[in-house]
C-alpha cells in the first residue's frame, strides 16, 4: 500500500520528532548503522520453491540459499565439496562413490545433519526432479553406511554424477527428511539463509541462518566459505524488464537480474546511483539441425550450411555491442576443463562460395530450408534475420518461420514441420546438462553409432583431467556430423546499487558474502 502525500508528510514529521529525542551520539550511529537487508529484484515469481520440481534458473536461483548439494562448482567450474567432507572414494570399477558428511552441519530445525537426511534427499530428487530422473536411470542403490556416510552404487560408470549433484537448477537439495512431502510445505535446509516468509507476487523473505556452519577454504565460486552477511534477503517479482531497469536506476534495487543489453548505456551513464554487471559466458545461442526428416537429414549438406554461416556477424546482430557476445568456436571458455580447439576451423568461415560448391556436391537443388524462430528473444530473430541472408549470398533457399515462443516448443518435436531452429541454453559447466541434443531422443534427433561411441567414452572415464580432452573429440564430432551448430557466447547484464559490497558476478547469482555499505 503506498502512502498519500498528507500521510507521508505526517509520517515524517513523526519519524524526526523521534530522531530528534535522541542524543546527538545515538542519532549518529543511528545514521551510520548498517542496512540489514537487501531487496532483489527478479524476473518473475518462481513457481514453485520446490527446488527439485524446476530447472527454472529463478527457482535455483533463490532456493540455493535455503538448500545445499554434497557437491558444487568452484571458480573454474570445478566439483568441490559442500555438504560432502572431501571428494568421493570411487571404486576401481567406477561403480560405487562413498561420500563422507561434514559432522558440523546444522539444520534449519536445529539438529544435525546425517545420512539418512541425504538418502531421503536423494531418493526424492531421483524419483521426481527432471535431471534427478535422468541419474536415476544409472544408479543401482543410495544407501546410508552409519550416520555420515552415503554410497552412491552405478550401474555402469556415469562421470557426469557429481557435476549432476552439484547443478542449483533442478538441484539435488539436502533437505531434513522429515520435511519431506509433495508438494514441499516446510522449506528446512543447511544454507545460510533459511525461509521466512512469501507473499505471491509482492515477496519472498529469507533471514540468516544464525547457526550456520561453513566450509573452512576460502571462497571461489559457489564453494568454500559462506557467510550470510546481510541479515534479510527480499527476493522481488518484477517481470517487466523496463520496469527493473527504472528501478535500479532509481536506486529502489540492491540488484536488478538479467537487463536487456540496450540499457547498459544508461545504467553506465547513472552518476554512480547504480553499477551494470556484466556476467561473461552466460549462455550460447545455437541452431538445431534436423538430421532426421527434410533436406538437413544430409551430412554433406549441413557441412554445406556451416561453411556458409559467420557467426560472428549473427552475433553483432544479435547482442549489438561488442562486450556482450565473444566470437569463439570452442564450446566451452578457457579455464574450464572442457576448454577445447577441436574442429574450431569449421567454426565462423563466412565462405559462400565454398558452401555453394559443397551444396552442389551433395545434391542440393534449391529446396527450402525452413528456419523456425521466435520474437520472444529479440536475439533470436535478429541472428535469424542474418543467417537468412548468409545462406541466401550461398545459393540456399531459406524460408523463416517466426512462431512465439510456446508454438516453437511444440513444433520442434514434429520432424516434418522444420529444417532448423533458434535457440540458446545456459553455459552449464557439464558437457552432458546442456544442450538436451547430446542426450536422446531431443529435438534434431542425432542418433549416429559415431556419437554413441564418443559419448560413452566421455561418460565412462572418471578421471577429470582425461574427460577434458575425451569431450575434445565429442566437440570435432559436432563439427563434422552438424547436428547442432554453437554460434558463440554471450554475457548476461545486471544492475546492482553501490550499497552491495562484494557481489560476484555468477550465472545463477547468489548474495551470501556479500554485505550491504
Amino acid at each position: 500500500m503506498s502512502m498519500t502525500p498528507t500521510l507521508r508528510r505526517r509520517h515524517l514529521v513523526h519519524a524526526a520528532a523521534a530522531l530528534a529525542l535522541l542524543s546527538p551520539a545515538a542519532q549518529q550511529a543511528l545514521a551510520q548503522a548498517p542496512r540489514a537487508h537487501a531487496t532483489l529484484a527478479m524476473v518473475a515469481e518462481p513457481q514453485t520453491l520446490d527446488p527439485m520440481a524446476s530447472t527454472a534458473d529463478l527457482v535455483g536461483t533463490i532456493m540455493q540459499h535455503v538448500y545445499e548439494t554434497l557437491y558444487t562448482f568452484d571458480a573454474k567450474w570445478n566439483v568441490v565439496p559442500m555438504l560432502a567432507e572431501g571428494m568421493p572414494k570411487i571404486s576401481a570399477d567406477g561403480k560405487v562413490y562413498t561420500i563422507a558428511l561434514r559432522k558440523d552441519v546444522q539444520l534449519h530445525n536445529g539438529r544435525a545433519l546425517t545420512a539418512d537426511d541425504v538418502v531421503a534427499s536423494l531418493q526424492r530428487w531421483v524419483e521426481q526432479a527432471p535431471r534427478g530422473k535422468a541419474v536415476g536411470k544409472q544408479l543401482a542403490h543410495i544407501q546410508a553406511k552409519g550416520p555420515g556416510t552415503v554410497e552412491i552404487a552405478l550401474n555402469s560408470p556415469y562421470a557426469p554424477l557429481l557435476a549432476q549433484l552439484a547443478l542449483p537448477s533442478g538441484m539435488a537439495a539436502i533437505m531434513a527428511k522429515e520435511s519431506i512431502a509433495t508438494p514441499l510445505k516446510d522449506y528446512v535446509g543447511t544454507g545460510p539463509y533459511k525461509f521466512k516468509e512469501r507473499r505471491p507476487d509482492q515477496y519472498l523473505l529469507l533471514e540468516r541462518f544464525a547457526q550456520y556452519a561453513a566450509r573452512k577454504e576460502p571462497a571461489s565460486g559457489y564453494g568454500g566459505k559462506r557467510e550470510a552477511l546481510i541479515g534479510e534477503l527480499r527476493f522481488v517479482p518484477v517481470p517487466n524488464a523496463n520496469t527493473r531497469v527504472e528501478g535500479a536506476l532509481a536506486g529502489q534495487y540492491d540488484f536488478a537480474d538479467l537487463l536487456p543489453t540496450e540499457a547498459l548505456g544508461r545504467l553506465e551513464k547513472a552518476g554512480g546511483k547504480t553499477v551494470p554487471v556484466l556476467t561473461p559466458s552466460f549462455g550460447f545461442p545455437y541452431l538445431v539441425l534436423n538430421t532426421k526428416e527434410g533436406v538437413m537429414a544430409s551430412q554433406p549438406l549441413r557441412q554445406a550450411l556451416q561453411t556458409a554461416l559467420g557467426e560472428g556477424e549473427m552475433l553483432a546482430a544479435g547482442f549489438g555491442d561488442t562486450r556482450f557476445f565473444t566470437v569463439e568456436g570452442n564450446h566451452f571458455p578457457k579455464g574450464s576443463p572442457f576448454y577445447s580447439a577441436a574442429g574450431t576451423d569449421q567454426y565462423n568461415q563466412r565462405n559462400a562460395a565454398k558452401a555453394k560448391e559443397l551444396a552442389a556436391k551433395a545434391g542440393y537443388k534449391g529446396e527450402p530450408i525452413r528456419v523456425l524462430t521466435s520474437r520472444q528473444y529479440d536475439f533470436h530473430y535478429n541472428m535469424a534475420l542474418l543467417m537468412a541472408e548468409q545462406l541466401k549470398r550461398a545459393g540456399f533457399k531459406a524460408e523463416l518461420n517466426v512462431v512465439d515462443w510456446a508454438t516453437l516448443v511444440q513444433r520442434r518435436n514434429d520432424a516434418k514441420l522444420w529444417d532448423l531452429y533458434v535457440t540458446h541454453s545456459g553455459q552449464f559447466p557439464e558437457p552432458m546438462l546442456s544442450p538436451p541434443q547430446l542426450g536422446d531422443g531431443a529435438p534434431g534427433w542425432w542418433e549416429t553409432p559415431a556419437k554413441q561411441a564418443a559419448l560413452a567414452a566421455f561418460n565412462a572415464e572418471t578421471d577429470p583431467a582425461k574427460r577434458g580432452a575425451l569431450w575434445g573429440k565429442v566437440q570435432q564430432l559436432v563439427y563434422d556430423e552438424v547436428p547442432y551448430i554453437n554460434v558463440g557466447k554471450f554475457s548476461g547484464l545486471s544492475a546492482r546499487s553501490p550499497a552491495l559490497d562484494n557481489y560476484q558476478p555468477a550465472t545463477w547469482p547468489f548474495f551470501w558474502n556479500a554485505r550491504i555499505k
